[in-house]
């Protein structure tokens, strides 16, 4: 017993160099892993050394603002008092620039894309004199945070959908998310049987939402979801100049709910502006959860593009709210008096992944029931106005009609083609009516029906849409700006501040206007960035052009496909068509492009 005590003294009095010791054994192994994976095959271990490097950088990062943060803020203070001196005519010489950068960039994109791009541009100048137009305070806008929203949104834009890395690296994490989601069927398939699969929706969509709710719970109690939202906040709060508060709660709303993020900061909540509050009710509208992302992308829809559309609407929701309700008070909460988030009230990881399952419960029956009604709804809806367009020899006349009429200036003003201008203002009325879930599972029809390669009219109806008006209907879908969600925003946030009741009451209507711009205005830069893409599948293209005598109108489009289809083969004596790709398809390649005897005997 006594040589027990004195184990326990020492480990006691040595307790932080043990633990600087257990800590120096596991990053060594861990490092030593890393090396031998990265010396056995590097790119098969690309990943690990990416994720090990970002890790170093930003632990390094971290303990250096730790222990040097008043020094590095001395050192940087006088370029920051220069600035300050000279910034009345440099705002001017950087506006100036910036301008004549983007005329130079759309006349040399107008000249390579087409004029696609140049009406996304302008749609994007018509929301944002709309938000201007229809302000609380037009003369009172700070036009910093407006400018350096739709720049970050360009910036990302740029290198998400314009530069191979980015794209490459946005396609990868799409592609690992959708491997992750998938992990959930093993719950599904225990619970529900091995024909789960036949109620697709119930038994194959929710549990994604049970399993992302899990993951994000788990993430939140060991502190990684608070240090990247906290990364994210700081860039923001940075660049466009917000508030501590709002920043953190746009960053937040990348990864979790309306409701949810404002509890990173709800000790502060009772002591921001209208002008803070109303921002971060329009962050809520202008984004989407991480737990029903997994099931849009369950849908069929890009995973890709609904990661870069979550991303670019943090800074969009921001420069929508400060331009839709200007900042007319003095902020109380800054950096100087010490914000803190909300850390999770999880003791381990298994309740704290408990407590994220239970959590969904009530998500995913909001989801199934609201889903449920709202069909049913649509459904009489549709049958009574059927009703009345019969009466006036026009019985086609349904509740996507009417929405559609609506919206088609604000789809085509996105950049969609005019022909499918109507089908995405459908959508946006669907989406803005009912939510967000009704909209993409009806794009996500039309994703399929054009894979597929039917029709593209049937009896006069468009089956499907151009990909470049899909990318941008995902972008413009992408918010829970809907009359279903304003009552959820307000009934939420009330509860967390009742003393900001009649604040809250009063600006959430206006929040969903700036929230649904904030999606269009980022539909917009996609539009603006998006390269036309292959508008059917090669399989489905060549198949169709072997019952050509002469070549198509789409000639262009299936030598792409052929320069393709012989690159990929395998370069040796005799090849075997596989896949997709019939025996027809090689005739029709060796026919357009005249490949050696190697290719096509």
């Amino acid at each position: 017993e006594k040589k027990y005590d004195e184990v326990c003294e020492f480990c006691k009095k040595h307790k932080t160099r043990i633990r600087y010791v257990i800590y120096g054994i596991l990053i060594t192994a861990y490092l030593a892993a890393v090396i031998a994976a990265c010396s056995l095959n590097f790119q098969r271990a690309l990943p690990l050394f990416v994720i090990t490097v970002l890790a170093i950088f930003f632990i390094c990062w971290d303990f250096l603002i730790a222990k040097y943060e008043d020094r590095i803020s001395a050192f940087f203070s006088h370029g920051g008092k220069y600035l300050k001196k000279q910034w009345f005519w440099m705002k001017w010489v950087l506006c100036a620039v910036l301008v004549i950068t983007i005329i130079c960039w759309l006349i040399f994109d107008t000249t390579k894309q087409g004029y696609r791009q140049l009406i996304s541009f302008g749609g994007l100048v018509m929301y944002v004199l709309l938000m201007l137009l229809f302000s609380k305070y037009p003369t009172r806008v700070a036009w910093r945070p407006v400018f350096s929203g739709i720049g970050m949104q360009f910036i990302l834009g740029l290198l998400i959908l314009r530069t191979k890395v980015g794209f490459d690296v946005f396609n990868w994490l799409g592609i690992q998310i959708q491997t992750f989601l998938e992990y959930s069927d093993a719950g599904a398939k225990f619970v529900f049987g091995d024909k789960y699969m036949d109620h697709f929706f119930a038994f194959k969509v929710l549990p994604i939402v049970v399993f992302f709710s899990t993951v994000m719970s788990v993430l939140y109690h060991v502190g990684f979801m608070q240090w990247l939202i906290g990364k994210v906040g700081w860039v923001m709060h940075i660049f466009m100049g917000t508030t501590p508060v709002e920043s953190l709660v746009a960053a937040g709303n990348i990864f979790v709910g309306q409701t949810e993020s404002p509890l990173l900061v709800r000790p502060y909540l009772p002591y921001i502006t209208k002008s803070e509050l109303h921002a971060v009710m329009t962050a809520g509208f202008s984004t989407i959860a991480g737990s029903v992302l997994g099931a849009y992308i369950s849908f069929g829809v890009s995973s890709s593009h609904l990661l870069t559309a979550s991303v670019m609407s943090a800074p969009a929701s921001l420069a929508a709210s400060k331009l839709f309700w200007p900042e007319t008070e003095k902020p109380l909460i800054t950096l100087k008096s010490g914000l803190q988030m909300a850390k999770s009230e999880s003791k381990n990881l298994l309740e704290a992944a408990s407590q994220g399952a239970s959590t969904s419960i009530r998500l995913v029956a909001n989801i199934a029931v609201n889903l449920i009604s709202f069909l049913a709804l649509l459904s009489f809806l549709d049958s009574a106005l059927s009703w009345v367009g019969s009466l006036f020899d026009y019985p086609q006349l349904n509740f996507e009609n009417i929405c559609a009429y609506i919206f088609m200036p604000f789809s085509f003003m996105m950049g969609v083609d005019w022909e499918d201008s109507f089908i995405v203002g459908g959508l946006l009325g669907y989406k803005t009516f009912f939510n967000e879930f009704l909209a993409y599972e009806r794009l996500s029809k039309l994703i399929h029906n054009r894979e597929n390669g039917g029709s593209m009219y049937i009896n006069g109806v468009k089956q499907y849409m151009r990909v470049r008006s899909e990318v941008i209907a995902t972008y413009a879908l992408c918010g829970f700006a809907n009359f279903g969600s304003l009552g959820l925003v307000i009934g939420g946030l009330t509860s967390i501040a009742p003393s900001k009741k009649k604040e809250i009451a009063d600006g959430a209507f206006r929040a969903m206007i700036a929230g649904t711009a904030a999606c269009f205005m980022t539909a917009c830069v996609a539009g603006m960035l998006t390269v036309p893409g292959l508008e059917v599948p090669c399989h489905i293209l060549l198949g169709k052009a072997s019952n050509f005598t002469d070549f198509p109108d789409y000639s262009t489009e299936l030598v792409k496909c052929c320069q393709h289809l012989f690159t990929s083969a395998n370069h040796s004596e005799e090849i075997f068509p596989g896949g997709n790709y019939s025996l027809s398809s090689w005739k029709v390649c060796c026919q357009i492009l005249g490949q050696p005897a190697f290719h096509c005997t």
